[in-house]
Protein backbone atom coordinates (compact mmCIF):
# COMPACT_ATOMS: atom_id res chain seq x y z
CA UNK A 1 0.00 0.00 0.00
CA UNK A 2 2.80 2.42 0.62
CA UNK A 3 2.63 5.52 2.50
CA UNK A 4 -1.24 7.83 2.00
CA UNK A 5 -0.32 10.76 -0.04
CA UNK A 6 3.43 10.40 -0.08
CA UNK A 7 2.96 10.02 -4.33
CA UNK A 8 1.21 12.87 -4.58
CA UNK A 9 3.33 15.07 -1.84
CA UNK A 10 6.53 14.50 -3.97
CA UNK A 11 4.42 15.46 -7.57
CA UNK A 12 2.86 18.50 -6.08
CA UNK A 13 5.55 19.64 -3.49
CA UNK A 14 8.80 18.16 -4.81
CA UNK A 15 8.90 18.59 -8.72
CA UNK A 16 12.83 18.65 -8.45
CA UNK A 17 12.46 14.53 -6.89
CA UNK A 18 10.61 13.41 -10.57
CA UNK A 19 12.59 13.50 -13.00
CA UNK A 20 11.88 11.91 -16.74
CA UNK A 21 14.40 9.85 -17.32
CA UNK A 22 15.64 8.26 -20.82
CA UNK A 23 15.48 3.87 -19.74
CA UNK A 24 17.41 3.58 -23.08
CA UNK A 25 20.17 5.73 -21.89
CA UNK A 26 20.15 4.71 -18.44
CA UNK A 27 20.43 0.74 -20.30
CA UNK A 28 23.49 1.73 -22.05
CA UNK A 29 25.26 3.33 -19.05
CA UNK A 30 24.71 0.27 -16.77
CA UNK A 31 26.13 -1.72 -20.14
CA UNK A 32 29.58 0.29 -20.15
CA UNK A 33 29.81 0.74 -15.83
CA UNK A 34 28.63 -3.05 -15.32
CA UNK A 35 30.14 -4.71 -18.98
CA UNK A 36 29.50 -8.35 -16.95
CA UNK A 37 25.81 -7.79 -16.07
CA UNK A 38 23.12 -7.16 -18.42
CA UNK A 39 20.54 -4.13 -17.82
CA UNK A 40 17.92 -5.20 -15.27
CA UNK A 41 14.47 -3.65 -14.43
CA UNK A 42 12.77 -5.63 -11.44
CA UNK A 43 8.87 -4.92 -12.31
CA UNK A 44 6.50 -5.23 -9.46
CA UNK A 45 3.68 -6.51 -10.96
CA UNK A 46 0.86 -6.64 -9.48
CA UNK A 47 0.88 -2.34 -9.62
CA UNK A 48 1.08 -2.67 -13.46
CA UNK A 49 -1.92 -5.45 -14.29
CA UNK A 50 -4.26 -2.29 -14.46
CA UNK A 51 -1.81 -0.20 -17.16
CA UNK A 52 -1.38 -3.44 -19.23
CA UNK A 53 -5.37 -4.65 -19.39
CA UNK A 54 -6.36 -1.97 -21.57
CA UNK A 55 -9.16 -3.69 -23.98
CA UNK A 56 -12.48 -2.06 -24.46
CA UNK A 57 -14.75 -4.53 -22.81
CA UNK A 58 -13.28 -5.13 -19.32
CA UNK A 59 -16.68 -5.54 -18.05
CA UNK A 60 -17.11 -8.47 -19.97
CA UNK A 61 -13.63 -9.92 -19.28
CA UNK A 62 -11.83 -12.81 -21.13
CA UNK A 63 -9.69 -10.77 -23.92
CA UNK A 64 -6.73 -13.25 -23.24
CA UNK A 65 -4.96 -12.74 -26.86
CA UNK A 66 -5.47 -9.41 -26.83
CA UNK A 67 -4.28 -9.00 -23.55
CA UNK A 68 -1.41 -11.35 -24.46
CA UNK A 69 -0.54 -8.75 -27.40
CA UNK A 70 -0.70 -6.40 -24.92
CA UNK A 71 2.23 -7.98 -22.83
CA UNK A 72 4.20 -8.91 -25.79
CA UNK A 73 3.96 -5.43 -27.11
CA UNK A 74 5.45 -4.24 -23.66
CA UNK A 75 8.14 -7.12 -23.24
CA UNK A 76 9.58 -5.97 -27.00
CA UNK A 77 9.64 -2.50 -26.04
CA UNK A 78 12.63 -3.38 -23.12
CA UNK A 79 14.24 -5.95 -24.97
CA UNK A 80 14.64 -3.49 -27.87
CA UNK A 81 16.87 -2.00 -25.45
CA UNK A 82 18.58 -4.72 -24.38
CA UNK A 83 16.31 -4.35 -20.89
CA UNK A 84 15.70 -7.69 -19.18
CA UNK A 85 12.96 -7.23 -17.10
CA UNK A 86 11.91 -9.82 -13.75
CA UNK A 87 8.07 -9.82 -12.79
CA UNK A 88 7.60 -10.14 -8.92
CA UNK A 89 4.10 -10.55 -7.74
CA UNK A 90 2.84 -10.99 -4.45
CA UNK A 91 2.41 -14.94 -3.19
CA UNK A 92 1.38 -14.12 0.39
CA UNK A 93 -1.13 -12.37 2.75
CA UNK A 94 1.15 -11.80 5.87
CA UNK A 95 -1.03 -12.13 9.04
CA UNK A 96 0.60 -8.56 9.89
CA UNK A 97 -1.37 -7.10 7.14
CA UNK A 98 -4.47 -8.87 7.56
CA UNK A 99 -6.23 -6.11 8.33
CA UNK A 100 -5.40 -4.07 5.87
CA UNK A 101 -5.72 -6.60 3.19
CA UNK A 102 -9.58 -6.59 4.79
CA UNK A 103 -10.62 -3.43 4.53
CA UNK A 104 -8.67 -3.21 0.63
CA UNK A 105 -11.37 -6.05 0.26
CA UNK A 106 -13.92 -4.28 1.96
CA UNK A 107 -13.14 -1.30 -0.24
CA UNK A 108 -13.22 -3.54 -3.56
CA UNK A 109 -16.77 -4.55 -2.71
CA UNK A 110 -18.45 -1.32 -2.67
CA UNK A 111 -16.03 -0.83 -6.07
CA UNK A 112 -18.00 -3.50 -7.72
CA UNK A 113 -21.33 -2.54 -6.36
CA UNK A 114 -21.41 1.09 -7.81
CA UNK A 115 -20.12 -0.75 -10.79
CA UNK A 116 -23.55 -3.20 -11.01
CA UNK A 117 -25.86 -0.11 -9.86
CA UNK A 118 -24.74 1.86 -13.03
CA UNK A 119 -24.74 -1.18 -15.41
CA UNK A 120 -28.58 -1.71 -14.21
CA UNK A 121 -29.20 2.03 -14.40
CA UNK A 122 -27.61 2.96 -17.74
CA UNK A 123 -27.23 -0.52 -19.30
CA UNK A 124 -23.94 0.14 -20.70
CA UNK A 125 -20.08 -0.37 -19.28
CA UNK A 126 -18.95 2.73 -17.40
CA UNK A 127 -15.80 4.56 -18.43
CA UNK A 128 -12.56 3.43 -17.24
CA UNK A 129 -13.12 5.66 -13.94
CA UNK A 130 -14.90 2.96 -12.84
CA UNK A 131 -12.23 0.50 -13.65
CA UNK A 132 -11.98 -2.80 -11.90
CA UNK A 133 -9.80 -5.57 -12.40
CA UNK A 134 -11.27 -8.55 -14.33
CA UNK A 135 -11.64 -11.60 -11.93
CA UNK A 136 -8.21 -13.27 -11.34
CA UNK A 137 -6.39 -11.29 -13.71
CA UNK A 138 -2.97 -11.09 -11.36
CA UNK A 139 -3.33 -14.67 -11.36
CA UNK A 140 -3.57 -15.09 -14.79
CA UNK A 141 -1.21 -12.37 -15.79
CA UNK A 142 1.72 -15.06 -14.07
CA UNK A 143 0.81 -17.95 -16.57
CA UNK A 144 0.85 -15.47 -19.31
CA UNK A 145 3.99 -13.74 -19.01
CA UNK A 146 5.65 -17.26 -18.13
CA UNK A 147 3.87 -18.23 -21.71
CA UNK A 148 6.27 -15.21 -23.19
CA UNK A 149 9.92 -16.32 -21.65
CA UNK A 150 9.48 -14.13 -18.77
CA UNK A 151 11.22 -14.47 -15.57
CA UNK A 152 8.14 -14.38 -12.93
CA UNK A 153 8.42 -14.95 -9.15
CA UNK A 154 5.83 -15.53 -7.23
CA UNK A 155 6.97 -13.96 -3.24
CA UNK A 156 6.93 -15.66 -0.02
CA UNK A 157 6.11 -12.32 1.90
CA UNK A 158 4.82 -9.21 1.15
CA UNK A 159 5.83 -8.07 -2.61
CA UNK A 160 7.34 -4.92 -1.90
CA UNK A 161 9.99 -6.10 0.09
CA UNK A 162 11.22 -9.06 -2.16
CA UNK A 163 11.21 -6.37 -4.85
CA UNK A 164 13.27 -3.70 -3.32
CA UNK A 165 15.85 -6.77 -1.92
CA UNK A 166 16.40 -8.41 -5.88
CA UNK A 167 17.01 -4.77 -6.86
CA UNK A 168 19.60 -4.24 -4.68
CA UNK A 169 21.04 -7.29 -4.66
CA UNK A 170 20.89 -7.69 -8.13
CA UNK A 171 22.36 -4.48 -8.59
CA UNK A 172 18.78 -3.44 -11.43
CA UNK A 173 18.59 -0.48 -13.09
CA UNK A 174 15.51 0.41 -11.13
CA UNK A 175 12.80 -0.65 -9.84
CA UNK A 176 9.10 -0.25 -12.31
CA UNK A 177 6.06 0.33 -10.09
CA UNK A 178 3.22 2.97 -8.34
CA UNK A 179 3.90 2.34 -4.48
CA UNK A 180 5.29 5.41 -2.21
CA UNK A 181 7.35 2.29 -0.46
CA UNK A 182 9.60 2.09 -2.79
CA UNK A 183 10.52 5.88 -2.15
CA UNK A 184 11.10 4.62 1.24
CA UNK A 185 13.46 1.11 1.47
CA UNK A 186 17.00 1.89 0.22
CA UNK A 187 17.64 0.41 -2.99
CA UNK A 188 17.95 0.76 -6.55
CA UNK A 189 15.66 3.91 -8.36
CA UNK A 190 12.15 3.65 -8.71
CA UNK A 191 10.50 4.45 -12.01
CA UNK A 192 6.60 5.15 -12.43
CA UNK A 193 4.77 2.42 -14.45
CA UNK A 194 1.98 5.53 -14.74
CA UNK A 195 3.88 7.77 -16.26
CA UNK A 196 5.81 5.29 -18.53
CA UNK A 197 5.37 6.36 -22.43
CA UNK A 198 6.64 3.02 -23.96
CA UNK A 199 7.31 3.86 -27.61
CA UNK A 200 9.44 6.26 -25.91
CA UNK A 201 11.02 4.23 -23.24
CA UNK A 202 10.97 7.01 -21.02
CA UNK A 203 9.41 7.56 -17.54
CA UNK A 204 9.36 9.53 -14.51
CA UNK A 205 12.17 8.35 -11.71
CA UNK A 206 11.40 9.30 -8.12
CA UNK A 207 14.55 10.77 -6.05
CA UNK A 208 14.96 9.55 -2.32
CA UNK A 209 17.50 12.07 -2.07
CA UNK A 210 15.33 15.19 -2.90
CA UNK A 211 12.18 14.34 -0.92
CA UNK A 212 14.65 13.75 2.11
CA UNK A 213 16.34 17.37 1.05
CA UNK A 214 12.63 19.10 0.60
CA UNK A 215 11.72 17.24 4.26
CA UNK A 216 14.96 18.19 6.02
CA UNK A 217 16.25 14.82 7.12
CA UNK A 218 17.97 11.67 5.85
CA UNK A 219 18.04 8.61 3.85
CA UNK A 220 17.75 7.19 7.65
CA UNK A 221 14.89 8.56 8.65
CA UNK A 222 12.80 7.52 5.78
CA UNK A 223 11.63 4.19 7.51
CA UNK A 224 10.50 5.99 10.86
CA UNK A 225 9.25 8.79 8.74
CA UNK A 226 6.93 6.03 6.77
CA UNK A 227 5.56 4.59 10.39
CA UNK A 228 4.94 7.69 11.61
CA UNK A 229 2.53 8.75 8.95
CA UNK A 230 0.80 5.44 8.94
CA UNK A 231 1.79 2.32 6.87
CA UNK A 232 0.27 -1.63 6.43
CA UNK A 233 2.15 -2.02 9.89
CA UNK A 234 1.42 0.96 11.62
CA UNK A 235 -2.48 2.20 11.81
CA UNK A 236 -3.31 5.56 11.24
CA UNK A 237 -5.94 5.71 13.97
CA UNK A 238 -3.06 5.26 16.16
CA UNK A 239 -1.44 8.41 15.06
CA UNK A 240 -4.36 11.38 15.10
CA UNK A 241 -2.91 12.31 18.42
CA UNK A 242 0.66 12.20 17.73
CA UNK A 243 -0.16 14.39 14.28
CA UNK A 244 -1.82 17.06 16.20
CA UNK A 245 1.08 17.62 18.29
CA UNK A 246 3.58 17.86 15.43
CA UNK A 247 1.07 20.61 13.45
CA UNK A 248 1.07 22.60 16.23
CA UNK A 249 4.95 22.95 16.54
CA UNK A 250 5.88 22.93 12.84
CA UNK A 251 6.96 25.66 11.61
CA UNK A 252 6.16 24.74 7.79
CA UNK A 253 2.22 24.64 7.89
CA UNK A 254 1.01 26.61 5.13
CA UNK A 255 -3.03 27.53 4.69
CA UNK A 256 -2.15 26.94 0.72
CA UNK A 257 -1.36 23.23 1.99
CA UNK A 258 -4.58 20.43 2.33
CA UNK A 259 -4.36 18.81 6.05
CA UNK A 260 -2.66 15.32 4.75
CA UNK A 261 0.66 17.63 3.49
CA UNK A 262 0.81 19.88 6.13
CA UNK A 263 0.75 16.34 8.78
CA UNK A 264 3.97 15.16 6.26
CA UNK A 265 5.75 18.18 6.70
CA UNK A 266 4.97 18.64 10.74
CA UNK A 267 6.23 15.15 11.04
CA UNK A 268 9.21 15.58 8.97
CA UNK A 269 9.81 18.11 10.85
CA UNK A 270 9.73 16.95 14.16
CA UNK A 271 11.82 13.81 13.65
CA UNK A 272 14.94 16.15 12.02
CA UNK A 273 15.16 17.19 15.68
CA UNK A 274 15.63 14.24 17.24
CA UNK A 275 18.62 11.87 17.52
CA UNK A 276 19.08 8.93 15.35
CA UNK A 277 18.91 6.17 18.00
CA UNK A 278 17.24 3.11 19.60
CA UNK A 279 16.48 5.66 22.57
CA UNK A 280 14.59 8.04 20.51
CA UNK A 281 12.32 5.48 18.99
CA UNK A 282 11.64 3.76 22.65
CA UNK A 283 10.55 7.33 23.44
CA UNK A 284 8.10 7.78 20.04
CA UNK A 285 6.50 4.16 21.27
CA UNK A 286 5.86 5.47 24.88
CA UNK A 287 4.29 8.54 24.05
CA UNK A 288 2.25 8.01 20.82
CA UNK A 289 -0.64 5.06 22.05
CA UNK A 290 0.05 2.30 20.05
CA UNK A 291 -2.16 0.31 21.74
CA UNK A 292 -1.71 -3.14 23.58
CA UNK A 293 1.30 -3.86 21.09
CA UNK A 294 4.46 -1.43 22.21
CA UNK A 295 6.89 -3.01 19.51
CA UNK A 296 4.96 -1.53 16.47
CA UNK A 297 6.67 1.16 15.30
CA UNK A 298 10.35 -0.86 15.93
CA UNK A 299 8.60 -3.74 13.51
CA UNK A 300 7.63 -1.30 10.77
CA UNK A 301 11.29 0.08 10.93
CA UNK A 302 12.46 -3.22 11.01
CA UNK A 303 10.57 -4.13 8.05
CA UNK A 304 12.11 -1.78 5.72
CA UNK A 305 15.43 -2.75 6.37
CA UNK A 306 16.76 -5.41 3.51
CA UNK A 307 19.20 -8.11 4.05
CA UNK A 308 22.28 -6.86 4.74
CA UNK A 309 21.00 -3.04 5.92
CA UNK A 310 21.77 -1.90 9.43
CA UNK A 311 19.43 1.21 11.01
CA UNK A 312 20.49 3.08 14.17
CA UNK A 313 17.06 3.16 14.77
CA UNK A 314 17.26 -0.60 15.80
CA UNK A 315 19.55 -2.27 17.84
CA UNK A 316 22.16 -4.72 15.70
CA UNK A 317 21.40 -7.50 18.37
CA UNK A 318 17.01 -7.41 16.69
CA UNK A 319 17.10 -9.65 14.27
CA UNK A 320 16.02 -8.82 10.64
CA UNK A 321 11.93 -10.41 11.32
CA UNK A 322 11.79 -10.22 7.20
CA UNK A 323 14.64 -12.64 6.59
CA UNK A 324 13.38 -14.93 9.80
CA UNK A 325 9.91 -15.47 7.73
CA UNK A 326 11.69 -16.65 4.87
CA UNK A 327 12.85 -19.94 6.75
CA UNK A 328 9.67 -20.62 7.34
CA UNK A 329 8.92 -24.35 8.04
CA UNK A 330 5.82 -26.07 7.44
CA UNK A 331 3.73 -26.88 9.96
CA UNK A 332 0.86 -29.10 8.55
CA UNK A 333 2.92 -31.08 6.00
CA UNK A 334 5.48 -33.39 7.40
CA UNK A 335 7.16 -34.39 4.10
CA UNK A 336 10.51 -31.97 3.64
CA UNK A 337 11.00 -33.35 -0.10
CA UNK A 338 7.43 -32.35 -0.85
CA UNK A 339 6.78 -28.84 0.89
CA UNK A 340 10.40 -27.73 -0.55
CA UNK A 341 9.03 -28.72 -3.88
CA UNK A 342 6.25 -26.70 -3.60
CA UNK A 343 8.16 -24.22 -2.06
CA UNK A 344 10.31 -23.92 -5.48
CA UNK A 345 7.12 -24.05 -7.86
CA UNK A 346 5.38 -21.30 -5.79
CA UNK A 347 8.40 -18.86 -6.32
CA UNK A 348 8.59 -19.97 -9.98
CA UNK A 349 4.96 -19.39 -10.37
CA UNK A 350 3.97 -22.90 -11.30
CA UNK A 351 1.19 -23.24 -9.15
CA UNK A 352 -1.31 -21.40 -7.06
CA UNK A 353 -2.27 -21.85 -3.33
CA UNK A 354 -0.25 -24.99 -2.82
CA UNK A 355 2.50 -23.78 -0.74
CA UNK A 356 0.47 -21.63 1.28
CA UNK A 357 -1.66 -24.51 2.36
CA UNK A 358 0.80 -26.23 2.87
CA UNK A 359 3.06 -24.28 4.82
CA UNK A 360 0.05 -22.53 7.06
CA UNK A 361 -2.94 -24.55 6.43
CA UNK A 362 -4.68 -20.91 4.44
CA UNK A 363 -5.90 -19.74 1.29
CA UNK A 364 -7.01 -16.45 -0.05
CA UNK A 365 -9.56 -15.76 -2.42
CA UNK A 366 -9.71 -12.07 -3.15
CA UNK A 367 -12.70 -9.99 -5.19
CA UNK A 368 -14.59 -11.16 -7.94
CA UNK A 369 -16.83 -9.53 -10.32
CA UNK A 370 -19.66 -10.11 -9.14
CA UNK A 371 -23.38 -8.83 -8.25
CA UNK A 372 -24.30 -9.35 -4.89
CA UNK A 373 -27.58 -8.84 -5.59
CA UNK A 374 -28.03 -11.76 -7.24
CA UNK A 375 -29.56 -13.75 -5.20
CA UNK A 376 -30.04 -16.86 -7.64
CA UNK A 377 -26.09 -17.43 -8.42
CA UNK A 378 -24.25 -18.02 -5.41
CA UNK A 379 -20.32 -16.58 -5.24
CA UNK A 380 -17.80 -18.29 -7.03
CA UNK A 381 -15.91 -18.38 -3.78
CA UNK A 382 -18.82 -20.80 -2.56
CA UNK A 383 -19.46 -22.72 -5.77
CA UNK A 384 -15.71 -23.86 -5.92
CA UNK A 385 -15.67 -25.03 -1.84
CA UNK A 386 -16.40 -28.70 -2.20
CA UNK A 387 -13.81 -28.70 -5.12
CA UNK A 388 -10.96 -27.05 -2.40
CA UNK A 389 -12.23 -29.35 0.07
CA UNK A 390 -11.12 -32.38 -2.41
CA UNK A 391 -8.08 -30.69 -3.06
CA UNK A 392 -7.41 -29.78 0.66
CA UNK A 393 -7.47 -33.67 1.35
CA UNK A 394 -4.86 -34.74 -1.33
CA UNK A 395 -2.70 -31.89 -0.40
CA UNK A 396 -2.93 -32.05 3.63
CA UNK A 397 -3.36 -36.16 3.65
CA UNK A 398 -4.97 -37.49 7.21
CA UNK A 399 -3.06 -37.90 10.01
CA UNK A 400 -3.64 -40.36 12.69
CA UNK A 401 -7.45 -41.63 13.26
CA UNK A 402 -7.81 -40.19 9.09
CA UNK A 403 -8.52 -36.61 10.33
CA UNK A 404 -7.29 -33.55 8.74
CA UNK A 405 -6.44 -30.59 10.10
CA UNK A 406 -9.09 -27.65 8.97
CA UNK A 407 -8.01 -25.03 6.57
CA UNK A 408 -8.32 -21.18 6.96
CA UNK A 409 -9.98 -19.61 4.03
CA UNK A 410 -10.24 -15.74 3.75
CA UNK A 411 -12.55 -15.82 0.98
CA UNK A 412 -14.69 -12.99 -0.28
CA UNK A 413 -18.55 -13.43 -0.61
CA UNK A 414 -21.66 -11.62 0.11
CA UNK A 415 -22.47 -11.79 3.72
CA UNK A 416 -18.65 -12.77 4.69
CA UNK A 417 -17.58 -9.94 7.14
CA UNK A 418 -14.26 -11.38 7.13
CA UNK A 419 -13.67 -10.78 10.74
CA UNK A 420 -12.28 -14.34 11.12
CA UNK A 421 -11.47 -17.16 8.04
CA UNK A 422 -14.21 -19.66 7.30
CA UNK A 423 -12.51 -22.91 8.80
CA UNK A 424 -12.90 -25.97 6.07
CA UNK A 425 -13.10 -29.59 6.35
CA UNK A 426 -10.91 -31.39 3.70
CA UNK A 427 -13.16 -34.17 2.46
CA UNK A 428 -11.38 -36.87 0.60
CA UNK A 429 -12.84 -37.62 -3.21
CA UNK A 430 -14.09 -40.61 -4.87
CA UNK A 431 -10.75 -41.92 -6.12
CA UNK A 432 -11.51 -46.02 -7.52
CA UNK A 433 -8.92 -47.83 -5.21
CA UNK A 434 -8.36 -44.91 -3.18
CA UNK A 435 -6.80 -41.69 -2.97
CA UNK A 436 -3.05 -41.97 -3.96
CA UNK A 437 -0.24 -39.88 -1.35
CA UNK A 438 0.63 -36.20 -2.52
CA UNK A 439 4.24 -37.32 -2.91
CA UNK A 440 2.82 -40.90 -5.52
CA UNK A 441 0.90 -37.96 -7.68
CA UNK A 442 3.75 -35.41 -7.86
CA UNK A 443 7.10 -37.67 -8.29
CA UNK A 444 6.26 -40.88 -9.68
CA UNK A 445 5.87 -41.97 -12.90
CA UNK A 446 4.49 -44.17 -15.59
CA UNK A 447 1.25 -45.14 -17.29
CA UNK A 448 -0.28 -46.12 -14.32
CA UNK A 449 0.66 -43.47 -12.31
CA UNK A 450 -0.65 -40.67 -15.08
CA UNK A 451 -4.41 -42.69 -14.74
CA UNK A 452 -4.47 -42.18 -11.19
CA UNK A 453 -3.31 -38.53 -11.46
CA UNK A 454 -6.31 -38.26 -14.08
CA UNK A 455 -8.89 -39.99 -12.34
CA UNK A 456 -7.98 -37.98 -9.16
CA UNK A 457 -7.97 -34.84 -10.62
CA UNK A 458 -11.57 -35.88 -12.31
CA UNK A 459 -13.02 -37.09 -8.75
CA UNK A 460 -12.18 -33.36 -7.15
CA UNK A 461 -14.85 -32.13 -9.38
CA UNK A 462 -17.16 -34.87 -9.19
CA UNK A 463 -16.08 -36.44 -12.66
CA UNK A 464 -14.59 -39.86 -12.29
CA UNK A 465 -17.40 -41.91 -14.13
CA UNK A 466 -16.59 -38.98 -17.25
CA UNK A 467 -12.66 -40.25 -17.42
CA UNK A 468 -12.82 -42.27 -21.01
CA UNK A 469 -14.96 -39.02 -22.90
CA UNK A 470 -12.51 -36.87 -20.98
CA UNK A 471 -9.63 -38.32 -21.83
CA UNK A 472 -10.42 -38.37 -25.80
CA UNK A 473 -10.10 -34.50 -25.80
CA UNK A 474 -7.35 -31.70 -26.01
CA UNK A 475 -6.15 -30.94 -22.89
CA UNK A 476 -7.19 -27.13 -22.99
CA UNK A 477 -10.93 -28.20 -24.00
CA UNK A 478 -10.57 -31.18 -21.73
CA UNK A 479 -9.89 -28.65 -18.25
CA UNK A 480 -12.86 -26.21 -19.63
CA UNK A 481 -15.08 -28.66 -19.61
CA UNK A 482 -14.37 -30.55 -16.09
CA UNK A 483 -14.92 -26.89 -14.83
CA UNK A 484 -18.27 -26.57 -16.95
CA UNK A 485 -19.75 -29.55 -16.19
CA UNK A 486 -18.88 -28.74 -12.49
CA UNK A 487 -20.12 -25.63 -12.67
CA UNK A 488 -23.85 -26.42 -14.05
CA UNK A 489 -23.55 -29.65 -11.07
CA UNK A 490 -23.30 -26.89 -8.49
CA UNK A 491 -25.66 -23.95 -10.09
CA UNK A 492 -29.15 -25.31 -10.73
CA UNK A 493 -30.01 -22.23 -12.05
CA UNK A 494 -28.21 -21.65 -14.71
CA UNK A 495 -29.85 -22.87 -18.52
CA UNK A 496 -29.94 -24.13 -21.45
CA UNK A 497 -28.59 -20.65 -22.86
CA UNK A 498 -25.60 -20.48 -20.68
CA UNK A 499 -24.42 -23.73 -21.20
CA UNK A 500 -24.30 -22.93 -25.12
CA UNK A 501 -22.75 -19.55 -24.41
CA UNK A 502 -19.58 -21.37 -22.39
CA UNK A 503 -19.15 -23.74 -25.30
CA UNK A 504 -19.50 -20.83 -27.91
CA UNK A 505 -16.67 -19.42 -25.91
CA UNK A 506 -14.30 -22.36 -26.61
CA UNK A 507 -15.62 -23.49 -29.40
CA UNK A 508 -15.94 -20.69 -31.96
CA UNK A 509 -13.25 -18.17 -31.19
CA UNK A 510 -10.86 -21.02 -31.89
CA UNK A 511 -8.12 -19.63 -34.41
CA UNK A 512 -9.11 -16.37 -34.46
CA UNK A 513 -6.54 -13.41 -34.18
CA UNK A 514 -6.35 -10.62 -31.35
CA UNK A 515 -7.66 -8.23 -33.89
CA UNK A 516 -10.37 -9.65 -34.89
CA UNK A 517 -11.66 -10.56 -31.56
CA UNK A 518 -11.06 -7.23 -30.50
CA UNK A 519 -13.21 -6.33 -33.07
CA UNK A 520 -16.41 -8.46 -31.86
CA UNK A 521 -19.28 -6.43 -30.52
CA UNK A 522 -20.43 -7.15 -27.38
Amino acid sequence: MGVRGLQGFVARVCPDACQMVDLREMAEKHRIDHPDSPPVIVVDAMSCVRHWYTPESWVCGGQWREYLVILQDFINAFMAAGIKLVFYFDGVVEEKKRDEWIKRRMKNTEEIARLFRFIKTHRKQPGREMFVLPSALPTFTRYALKSLGQKTVCTLQEADFEVAAYGLQHNCIGILGQDSDYLIYNTCPYFSIENLRLDKLATVMYSREVLCQVLGISLTHLPLFACLLGNDIVPESMLEGFWHKCLTTSPHRSNSYNRRTNILLSVANYISKIPCSYSSLKHLEEIIPLGSDKTLLCRGVNSYLLPGQQSPWIPPNVTNCQVLSLQQQSSLCQDKEIFQLAKEQHIQSENFSVFNILSHGGIECSNSLEDDCDTEIPGQALIYRPARQHIYSILLESGKGGTYPLVKEWCVYFGNPLRQPDLIQPVQPSVTGGTPNLKTLWLAKGPDVEKQRYSTFLACFHLQDEMEELQALEAPVAGFCCLLAYLMMQVSSLSLEDLNAFLALILCLKGKSAAQLTGLQV
